[in-house]
């Protein structure tokens, strides 16, 4: 059944492809952006702003759903503003009578070791429903893909330096999945009421650690990445030198490196009663990033 849908974040590495794969399938879409004067992506620009409550009635009315894809990685004040802006979406979306809201957060265990990036994902999952709009929430690790921050430090990583010195999180075990999975399990629970106000937790069909991630794509780029790991290798410097080989800020990959010492690997595979169906190995879900980056460099030569 065609629904009219929201898309925050329309404009990012997810919601653009998701956009686009949800006109696809005959819904209509309204792809939410803060500058709906330059969007180009798939469905109808609407203004709006998540930090901006009075900004979202008139982008939620008449919408049956709406995807919750933003966050605030980049400031160092990010836990803050993702949770007001998550009662804010939450308390619109009531306003408007919307019967779902779908929302893709992080995988990780419930406790005191959470970072403070998955723990502002678990707060906003948390948030998002209060209001009394149902929430369904997809958890996910690492997603590959081109565009995504976390696959394009793993690619630049890979073919900027000759060698790898690494902190000790790179032992981490996560299971990274491909962009493409990421979006037909948003889509795949967007109409299904066996989905609707669930948890869900999303994962490629492979268990990995960080530095088997970065070995196996230096191998499918015909690169030599030898790996040498320094226990004393902090976070801070972790991210101060991310910054300096990737074009990743510093902020942001502070936030990103102390997540990486959180085990991120799905437990619960309920989500394949809803949405069946093979999902894609780590080696073909970097080749189909790098066909995609090559595609957009031969498009803007």
């Amino acid at each position: 059944m065609a629904r009219t849908v929201l898309v925050t974040g329309a404009s990012g590495f997810i919601g653009s492809h998701l956009a686009e794969r949800l006109v696809r399938k005959g819904h209509t879409v309204r792809a939410m952006t803060r500058h709906p004067e330059s969007y180009s992506g798939a469905g109808d620009p609407v203004f709006g702003d998540v930090s901006d409550a009075e900004s979202l009635g008139a982008a939620l009315a008449g919408c049956d759903a709406a995807y919750y894809l933003v966050h605030s990685l980049e400031s160092d004040d990010f836990e803050q503003k993702d949770a007001d802006a998550a009662l804010n979406f939450g308390s619109a979306a009531q306003q408007a009578g919307l019967e779902r809201i779908v929302y893709l957060g992080g995988l990780g265990t419930d406790d005191e070791n959470l970072s403070p990036h998955l723990r502002s994902r678990r707060q906003v999952e948390q948030l998002l429903p209060l209001a009394g709009v149902p929430v369904t929430s997809l958890r996910a690790a690492v997603v590959v893909g081109h565009g995504g921050i976390s696959w394009e430090i793993t690619r630049q990583l890979v073919d900027h330096l000759p060698a790898m010195v690494t902190p000790q999180w790179v032992n981490t075990r996560t299971q990274p999945i491909a962009l493409a999975d990421v979006v037909r399990y948003l889509e795949g629970v967007l109409e299904p009421e066996a989905a609707r106000g669930r948890v869900f937790e999303i994962g490629g069909p492979e268990v990995l650690r960080y530095r088997d991630m970065l070995a196996r794509a230096a191998a499918i780029m015909d690169k030599r990445l030898p790996n040498v790991t320094v226990p004393l290798l902090t976070p801070s410097l972790s991210s101060r030198w991310l910054s300096l080989v990737t074009d990743v800020d510093t902020a942001t990959g502070r936030n990103l490196v102390d997540s990486m010492i959180n085990e991120v690997v799905v437990n619960d595979h309920s989500i394949e009663e809803v949405v069946p169906g093979p999902t894609i190995g780590y080696d073909e879900a970097v080749r189909l990033a790098l066909a995609e980056r090559e595609r957009e460099l031969a498009e803007q030569a």
